[in-house]
């Protein structure tokens, strides 16, 4: 139902563009998130949407760099990330929520994408 693409290996500094293709049936009237895996660490919390494409929140670690958009025509949300670093290695998934809103919480989620890896060398 969900599929993340768009990671990659890149130096600091560089940009990326994550993409998540959400069934029509299960996301148009969600909210949607996105969160990071890092190697040895928990899944943590990166950026949410609304269903509106509005209230936007951010984890404040990429709060300035990072910026989550969705599309509905195409039922994708985006994480688009600028001046990246190391410490932003991680395994990236797009998650759907269980309400319209936007939300930090991952109890609040229901459907998981299987992740896109992004690498920042130094």
């Amino acid at each position: 139902q969900l599929q993340a693409s768009g990671g990659g290996l890149v130096q600091t500094g560089d940009s990326l563009r994550l993409s998540c293709t959400i069934s029509k049936r299960t996301g148009s009237n969600n909210g949607l998130g996105w969160f990071r895996q890092a190697p040895g660490k928990g899944r943590e919390f990166v950026a949410s949407i609304d269903w509106r494409g509005g209230g936007k929140i951010y984890d404040d670690s990429v709060k300035g760099r990072f910026t989550i958009s969705r599309e509905y025509a195409q039922s994708s949300v985006y994480l688009q990330m600028n001046d990246l670093r190391p410490e932003d290695t991680a395994l990236y998934y797009c998650a759907v929520s269980r309400s319209s809103s936007s939300t930090s919480l991952q109890e609040n989620y229901m459907y998981w994408g299987q992740g896109t890896q992004v690498t920042v060398s130094s």
